[in-house]
């Protein structure tokens, strides 16, 4: 086994732990976290395979943009260390038949799927024209994509912080209209000294 090989096996074995552990955390904020190290686990397999660029936009996008924020809405809400409840065995079994059957497929497609060679040269990986497609309007321009994720990142960041504010007012105590008028006439009498 060659020494790629092994890295491989090991930014490999970081995504898949760092997922089921965001998955299967109790924690809510622990749970961000594993999140994080899958992501950066991602970036440092795109970085192995000399994408550089993607690596740089996950850990900007992804890292440095939506953990952050979902970190930072947890922080916002009042729960960020309580444990979540355990969700129903019914809804586990459902998650499990659905990893199962998404697995089996994934590996069916890949079984049927004959990888050739290409003997195409490769694609142009140059920062300045993967910069000019990301700001083109033309038909494979990527403008309008990130101008939605842009909005859908601050609309969910208003409902975080419009969730999160609560107006908390002082406990009064109930008093009743006959405590009342005592304490009106207990402040109208003159003070007695001795």
């Amino acid at each position: 086994m060659e020494m790629s090989d092994i890295i491989f096996y090991i930014i490999a074995f970081v995504i898949i732990a760092g997922g089921v552990l965001a998955v299967t955390s109790r924690k809510i904020f622990r749970s961000a976290v594993f999140l994080l190290i899958s992501l950066l686990g991602i970036a440092s397999l795109y970085f192995f395979i000399d994408f550089e660029f993607i690596a740089a936009v996950q850990i900007v996008v992804y890292v440095g943009g939506i953990v952050v924020l979902l970190i930072f809405s947890i922080f916002l809400t009042h729960g960020s260390g309580a444990d979540m409840p355990r969700p129903a065995p019914l809804r586990m079994v459902f998650s499990l038949l659905s990893v199962a059957l998404g697995y089996a497929l994934a590996m069916l497609f890949i079984r049927e799927e004959v990888f050739v060679p290409s003997t195409l040269p490769a694609a142009s990986l140059e920062v300045s024209s993967i910069g000019a497609q990301m700001l083109s309007t033309t038909e494979h321009g990527f403008v309008l994509p990130f101008e939605l994720v842009s909005m859908l990142l601050l609309a969910s960041m208003i409902g975080c912080i419009v969730i999160a504010i609560k107006i908390k007012l002082p406990p009064h105590p109930i008093v009743n209209d006959a405590d009342e008028d005592a304490a009106d006439h207990s402040l109208n009498q003159p003070l007695q000294t001795n």
